[in-house]
């Protein structure tokens, strides 16, 4: 007797057709979360960052940080000196367990509260003057780029005429007639609002040429002209259509021009038109340990490495950020 034939639509699967395949949900992503997927990959860069943030907290939570680990930076201790030479009695500049990195010569004041409240006048300094730079030349930029002609011209004469003015010069002349009270501010204050003021006034040209020269290529885009043919006004364009597309070579700019704000400050505290002594400034420990470096070198070479790691992070730290928001150029 013949065996029977095996059913074979029980034992093959049906096709399975395109469609009753469940899609997978594609997920959007927005151009900043892609600039920060991009920025996650650069571990210097993150490195950077994560130094940044922590000098931010540093001179924030200074007043903290020196109650837990030193004195009061402007605390006077003679004893910790030696009363013929008035250097450091201890090694190492007086380095212990009291004093993590010594003592001023001369005075006796505590080198690591200077420093650690040092960076709240290089870091203020540093953000103020970047925030009223990057403020100027972004209007001024935006306003040249978009408007043209009589406008453009006028505007980019001024930015000329600043870049090539001595700007290091006219703050020193300036710092010397400034009175001891002004605006309500006076002593470090006064110094700090002018050096602010005037280190963001002779800055803002080089933003605003970038700014000036990104507008000039997008003033022509589709949306613009599409905007402009629907009626939007002239300052809606300028903010609302222009304004977001050029965030990316601000927030650039903003985090390289930084550092060198610290270093500017650095040096005009350190030739003493900087904050009035006894306020703690890296330029100004650097000035006073010029007198004693030879005896005493640690002293020059503590607040020297503060202003050079601060620099080298943010200089990291806008390098990542400029090849996260602007790929082709990265290196």
């Amino acid at each position: 007797m013949t065996a029977p034939l095996h059913d074979m639509s029980a034992e093959t699967p049906a096709p399975v057709s395109v469609a009753d395949v469940p899609a997978k949900a594609i997920e959007g992503r927005s151009p900043g979360r892609i600039a920060w997927m991009r920025l996650k990959r650069d571990k210097v860069a993150l490195a950077g960052g994560f130094v940044v943030l922590l000098l931010i907290l540093v001179a924030l939570f200074a007043p903290l940080i020196v109650s837990a680990f030193g004195h009061p930076p402007e605390e006077l201790h003679e004893d910790m000196l030696d009363p013929l030479l008035g250097l450091p009695a201890g090694d190492y500049g007086g380095m212990s367990g009291d004093f993590l990195l010594g003592v001023e010569p001369v005075n006796g004041r505590d080198v690591f509260s200077r420093i650690v409240y040092g960076a709240r006048i290089s870091l203020l300094v540093a953000f103020l003057s970047a925030f009223v730079a990057v403020s100027l030349g972004t209007f001024f930029g935006i306003v040249a780029g978009y408007f043209g002609g009589w406008v453009d011209a006028a505007i980019s004469r001024v930015m000329d005429l600043l870049l090539a003015f001595p700007q290091l010069l006219f703050i020193i002349a300036l710092v010397s007639v400034v009175p001891a009270k002004l605006w309500g501010f006076e002593g470090s204050g006064l110094r700090i609002a002018v050096l602010v003021l005037v280190i963001g006034f002779f800055g803002w040209p080089y933003i605003g040429r970038i700014v000036r020269g990104q507008t000039l290529s997008l003033r022509e885009r589709e949306y613009v002209e599409a905007a402009r043919s629907l009626g939007a006004g002239r300052m809606y364009i300028l903010f609302r259509e222009l304004l977001p597309n050029l965030v990316a070579p601000i927030t650039v700019y903003a985090t390289l021009m930084i550092p060198t704000n610290v270093l500017t400050e650095a040096a005009l505290s350190f030739l003493g038109v900087g904050v009035k002594p006894p306020t703690p400034s890296w330029g100004e420990t650097l000035s006073t340990a010029v007198r004693t470096y030879e005896d005493d070198p640690l002293f020059m070479i503590f607040p020297g490495m503060a202003i050079f790691i601060t620099v080298l992070a943010f200089n990291l730290f806008g390098d990542g950020v400029r090849d996260a928001l602007d790929p082709k150029g990265s290196r």
